[in-house]
């Protein structure tokens, strides 16, 4: 329908250190998985108010925090499956895990506390610019088994369910005007778009249909002037979407196929930075337009 849009190149900002890589040990998640044991599986990376790069290791429980130094630092070590991880307008630290549910940590002190459990499987979150929380619960939801949903949780601490029956909703990324959710579900290789009228989802429908790879949609961004950025896992790649819908652009991985999630740099905001799981490597792009400023950088 369209012709393939130009590539965009990237370089590894950083891999993970061979001391952090734990390469002989199964898990219960890498065996759900079916394959062999992993050395990590990252995801996440959100940057916070001093410029370091926080990111996750889903397999083994870990949040890991990158200086400018570009030194890898165990911030948490726990039994969860750590997933998605924002940052608050306030420094602490919101993670969607798998295993335990909605976790918030410390900055300073790595405490950690749970604000919400008893879901199917937490994957993504983001912050509104109100401080509305959105986050998906795919648990092990496929096309053979619809029970995916996307959840809100207010600032109050209310969480309101805004769909279910879902393939595997993954990443989420609201629109800049903040009227429009835009969710990848990864098994049926969807972008959905979820108009919000008064704080329901109303006449949703697909924005993107992707094709190919072995796994889907994954994380998300979007940029100041609409831009849909679109992780599409097992195929090494992000795409650019502009908010029509037209395909700008394709990053493609200087790493291995497993790309899953990104996050632009807070005050260089045309840098764009990629998790990439099959090698362990956080990947970095230069763009020609900005990342939105996150809810974490907002005065």
């Amino acid at each position: 329908m369209f012709a393939a849009p130009p590539d965009v190149k990237t370089e590894v900002f950083a891999r993970l250190p061979e001391a952090l890589r734990i390469a002989s040990t199964h898990t219960a998640w890498t065996r759900a998985r079916g394959g062999p044991p992993l050395h990590s599986f990252l995801e996440g990376p959100s940057f916070d108010r001093a410029g370091r790069l926080y990111c996750v290791d889903v397999a083994h429980g870990r949040i890991f925090r990158i200086g400018d130094d570009r030194a890898w630092h165990v911030f948490a070590h726990y039994e969860g499956n750590p997933n998605g991880l924002k940052i608050h307008r306030d420094g602490q630290v919101y993670v969607a895990d798998h295993k335990l549910g909605l976790l918030r940590f410390d900055p300073d002190t790595g405490e950690r506390t749970l604000l919400a459990d008893g879901f199917r499987g937490l994957n993504d979150l983001v912050f509104a610019d109100n401080g509305d929380l959105y986050f998906t619960d795919p648990g092990e939801s496929g096309l053979e088994d619809l029970h995916g949903r996307v959840f809100r949780r207010r600032p109050d601490g209310v969480i309101d369910m805004l769909m279910d029956g879902l393939p595997y909703p993954n990443g989420l990324v609201l629109n800049p005007a903040q009227d429009v959710l835009y969710v990848g579900v990864s098994r049926s290789l969807q972008v959905l778009r979820l108009p919000l009228f008064d704080g329901r989802v109303r006449k949703a429908g697909v924005f993107q249909q992707l094709s190919g790879g072995l796994g889907g949609p994954d994380g998300m961004a979007v940029c100041d002037d609409g831009s849909v950025l679109v992780v599409h896992a097992g195929f090494g790649t992000v795409w650019m979407f502009s908010a029509l819908g037209e395909p700008v652009a394709r990053i493609r991985s200087d790493a291995g196929i497993r790309t899953t999630n990104v996050a632009f740099h807070p005050v260089d905001r045309s840098l764009l930075f990629v998790t990439e799981a099959e090698q362990g490597a956080i990947l970095r792009a230069r763009l020609d337009r900005a990342g939105r400023v996150m809810y974490s950088h907002r005065d």
